[in-house]
């Protein structure tokens, strides 16, 4: 392990170049153990090609960062071991159930087997799945679904979760109840990453960091947010605080 910090991921000029196109331009920030973390922006912002990197996926161009204690240049089989990342595209095997997606995981993360049966059952527990754990996962509703896939990436009990627009596509009283269960895993000292299109969830982000073509635009809890960029807006939220952030740095 590289270092010991407080921080859960640490980012110093990070950059990443494709030929003379700049995708992410040398962003610092950091997040702390057991924070919720918003990483919001536009399509083409540069929001997935920083978590490819965090996730030591793809390599930067320059700067620096650490991961779960690992450095993103040197050590990036130990993050994938330290993470969990679930995407916004299900990415499970639906024609099978809940209980045979988790024993696939189980194997797939290497979990030794005589951990199978506890961890299998923690996961149908944690993801409220026991009752229908031998029912086909293609005909659970999204939001049981978004829960096993969930479910799945934490079954190796990782320092922290990278969530890619979690609950992109269902109903607002599953994102809800979505959310919650990612309140009740950053309570338990789980990290939680996660990028959205909806401003009204990023309000249960600790911090949020806004970043638009591959620059740092903001950052701050959502209340220091809209009171430093919508102060004259009595009824200002972060829908408001993204249009004009946006809208500056566009110009």
């Amino acid at each position: 392990m590289t270092t010991l910090s407080s921080d859960a991921i640490s980012v110093q000029d990070l950059e990443r170049r494709f030929g003379d196109f700049i995708a992410v331009d040398r962003i610092s920030f950091s997040v702390k153990k057991g924070e919720i973390f918003g990483f919001l922006g536009s399509n083409g912002s540069g929001k997935s090609t920083t978590i490819r990197m965090l996730c030591g996926i793809l390599t930067p161009t320059s700067g620096r960062g650490i991961v779960a204690g690992y450095d993103i240049w040197t050590e990036s089989e130990e993050i994938k071991q330290s993470i969990g990342y679930m995407s916004q595209k299900f990415s499970l095997y639906k024609e099978l159930t809940p209980f045979e997606n988790i024993r696939f995981y189980l194997g797939v993360y290497n979990i030794p087997p005589e951990l199978w049966r506890e961890r299998t059952e923690w996961i149908l527990e944690l993801a409220r799945l026991s009752d229908v754990r031998n029912r086909r996962t293609q005909d659970l509703p999204p939001g049981w679904r978004q829960r096993l896939a969930l479910g799945c990436a934490l079954l190796h009990k990782p320092d922290i979760i990278f969530l890619d627009e979690p609950t992109s596509g269902v109903d607002p009283l599953t994102r809800r109840h979505f959310w919650d269960f990612i309140a009740s895993l950053a309570q338990t000292g789980v990290t939680v990453f996660v990028t959205t299109h909806y401003m009204d969830e990023a309000l249960n982000c600790e911090r949020i960091v806004l970043i638009n073509e591959g620059r740092i635009v903001a950052v701050g809890s959502p209340s220091e947010l809209i009171s430093t960029t919508v102060p004259d807006k009595a009824d200002g939220d972060l829908n408001d605080v993204f249009i004009a952030l946006m809208s500056r740095s566009n110009m």
